[in-house]
C-alpha cells in the first residue's frame, strides 16, 4: 500500500474540513454527498489510481478518472488540490466569481486534473466508455474510472451507455454509484425507485461488486478486486453504499443538506468533529 488505512483516513478528514469551509466560504454548494464520497476520493487518488500531477487531456498510460455527478465537485477539488494537482490555497476561491473552482467542473479555465465540465446529469458514464475505447484503440491498458449519482441513475442515457458497454467488451471500465439513497427532493424511493441496481447491471452484461464507501478499508480492497477483474470481457460496477453527509452528525442521511450550506454555528459543530490532520487552506 502507498499509505495506512489510518493515513488515509487522515487525509479524508482533512478533505470533510474543507469541504465544509468551503461550501460555508461561498454560502453555495452541495456538502452533503462531497462528504459521503471522501472515502472513495481519498482511497482512489492515494492508493489506487495510478495517474500523474504532471497533467495532460490525452493521459496516455495512466488511469483515467471522470465525475458524472459533478455538483459534488467540493471534494474532487479538495482531493486534486492535497494529491498536488494545484495549491490548497486556492480553495478559498471555491464558486467566487473568476474561480477556476465552479459549482460545476469545468474545462475552460484548465484546471488541473479536470478533463471533462460534468454536472448536467447522465452524461459522465457515456464520456467515461468513449475514453475507454479511445485507450483500446491506442494499446493502453490502462483503467477509466467513473462515479455516477444513484439519483442520476434516473437519467435515460445511463441506460443506453449501460447496454452499448458490455456489448462493446469495454472492460477496463470500473464505473462506482455513490449509492446514498437521497437525492435533492427527497429519497430516491420516493422521487423515481431504483429498486434492484444490482440485478439491473447484471442483466445488462455488467460485473457488479458492493463495497461500503465510508469503511476505508472496504472501499480500498473494493477498488483494488475491482481492478483484478478489468480485461474479461466485462465492464466493472462498484455499487457502493454511502451515507450523505458521513463524519457530520447533524447532516448525516439527510437529503435536506444535499445543496445547503452551513451557517456559521453549524461549520462550528462540524469542524469539531473532523480532526484537522494536514492543515487548513
Amino acid at each position: 500500500m502507498k499509505h495506512t488505512i489510518k493515513e488515509l483516513e487522515d487525509i479524508a478528514s482533512q478533505i470533510r474540513r474543507d469541504i465544509v469551509r468551503m461550501v460555508h466560504g461561498c454560502q453555495s454548494g452541495h456538502p452533503g454527498a462531497s462528504l459521503g464520497c471522501a472515502d472513495f476520493f481519498t482511497a482512489l487518488y492515494f492508493e489506487v489510481l495510478n495517474h500523474k500531477t504532471d497533467f495532460t487531456m490525452e493521459g496516455a498510460g495512466e488511469d483515467l478518472f471522470f465525475l458524472s455527478n459533478g455538483h459534488i465537485s467540493p471534494v474532487w477539488y479538495s482531493t486534486l488540490a492535497h494529491a498536488g494537482y494545484f495549491d490548497k490555497s486556492e480553495l478559498v476561491t471555491f464558486r467566487k466569481l473568476g474561480s477556476r473552482l465552479q459549482g460545476h467542473p469545468t474545462t475552460h479555465e484548465h484546471l488541473p486534473g479536470i478533463r471533462i465540465a460534468s454536472g448536467s446529469l447522465g452524461q459522465g458514464l457515456s464520456v467515461a466508455i468513449g475514453a475507454a475505447l479511445a485507450k483500446k484503440l491506442n494499446g493502453d491498458q490502462s483503467h477509466i474510472f467513473a462515479l455516477l449519482g444513484d439519483g442520476e441513475l434516473q437519467e435515460g442515457q445511463n441506460w443506453e451507455a449501460a447496454m452499448f458497454a458490455p456489448f462493446n467488451k469495454v472492460d477496463h471500465l470500473i464505473a462506482s454509484v455513490d449509492y446514498n439513497g437521497q437525492q435533492i427532493d427527497g429519497p430516491t424511493s420516493k422521487v423515481l425507485a431504483l429498486d434492484d441496481l444490482q440485478a439491473k447491471f447484471e442483466a445488462f452484461g455488467w460485473h457488479v461488486i458492493n463495497t461500503d464507501g465510508n469503511d476505508m478499508q472496504a472501499i480500498v480492497e473494493g477498488l483494488h478486486y475491482a481492478k483484478t477483474l478489468t480485461g474479461k470481457g466485462k465492464p466493472i460496477l462498484n455499487l457502493m453504499s454511502t451515507q450523505m453527509g458521513a463524519g457530520v452528525d447533524y447532516m448525516v442521511g439527510s437529503h435536506k443538506w444535499h445543496g445547503t450550506a452551513p451557517n456559521d454555528e453549524q461549520l462550528a459543530s462540524a469542524l469539531a468533529q473532523l480532526p484537522e490532520t494536514l492543515g487548513d487552506y
